[in-house]
């Protein structure tokens, strides 16, 4: 009687246990499926968007950094024209370009001044340097100034590479010049008529000096022979500017991807990209966020 007591208790617990596992789990064709989806963004209606900018921000690789990003988020497509901060501006003055991403601030405003262009904002800076070989034959090294330091070279007929094509860079190198009252003129001025990144590799061949963006100098330095010689100065500043072309003067703008862009610039993620780039590659960042600065922040009102 003992035996089949035992033998009836256990198989109850049998039952219980088989029980409680059925509601423990259901079967496998009941279980809910967790599924990640990728939305793609939607595509604008009009999706091409042209850029033009100074070889600075090409040659750095600052753009090959921010583009895609804006890219992948926006569904829009850049087109990217780098030439000079001049043939920028003459392409925004025609309105052969969408949005302009430049470093000439004199030669900005009026393009505002006469509505070719709205909505000009401080993205970011840097600045300036002058770079020139080890043996610095014109010894300018640790020049207090940069007008200093073309003083010397013009004096010892040294080798100086312009770029001469009209660029940002090239206005600010006039700007000097003109500071230090000289007009740079013989066998000893060379116009490379060439970007940024061109100009260092002729004055590294030419065994000369120049004046180049730290950006563009940092990202070219190990195919170049060129150190940095003289920094630090008031007024090699270098601001750059976002600016839209009117689409009220220009039908054929892309207005809305050009505020998509410019916006992005000034955007948490497009500051925090720029003000991050460089520093795990050159230790340094090559450029420094500005969003919602205006320029007299930077020049204290000069």
């Amino acid at each position: 009687m003992k035996c089949f007591r035992s033998s009836v208790i256990l198989m109850v617990l049998i039952a219980l246990l088989a029980g409680c596992g059925a509601k423990t789990q259901a079967p496998a064709e009941t279980q809910p499926k967790t599924e990640v989806q990728t939305q793609a963004p939607a595509k604008p209606t009009n999706p091409e968007i042209i850029l033009a900018t100074t070889t600075s921000t090409q040659d750095s690789g600052l753009l090959d950094l921010l583009i895609p990003r804006f890219e992948q988020q926006t569904g829009y497509k850049v087109k990217t024209v780098a030439v000079g901060t001049g043939a920028a501006l003459a392409m925004g003055e025609k309105g052969e370009a969408d949005v302009l991403l430049v470093h000439a601030p004199a030669s900005e405003k009026p393009l505002v001044e006469k509505g070719f262009t709205i909505n000009r904002r401080l993205v970011m800076h840097n600045d300036f340097v002058v770079v020139g070989p080890a043996a610095d034959p014109a010894g300018i090294r640790g020049a207090k100034t940069a007008t200093d330091a073309l003083t010397k070279i013009s004096s010892a007929k040294a080798t100086f590479v312009s770029r001469g094509d009209d660029s940002g860079t090239h206005k600010k190198e006039l700007e000097l010049w003109k500071g230090a009252s000289i007009s740079p003129a013989g066998d000893w001025y060379v116009e490379a008529g060439a970007g940024m990144g061109q100009t260092l590799t002729v004055a590294s061949e030419k065994g000369g000096y120049t004046l180049t963006d730290r950006a563009t100098y940092l990202a070219q330095q190990k195919n170049i022979s060129l150190e940095i010689l003289v920094e630090g100065d008031g007024p090699l500043l270098n601001i750059y500017h976002v600016m839209e072309v009117n689409k009220a003067k220009f039908d054929k703008v892309n207005a809305e991807g050009a505020k998509a862009f410019a916006d992005f610039l000034l955007s948490k993620e497009g500051q925090e990209s720029i003000k991050n780039y460089g520093v795990d590659k050159y230790g340094q960042a090559l450029f420094f966020p500005d969003g919602g600065k205006v320029e007299s922040d930077l020049t204290g009102g000069k």
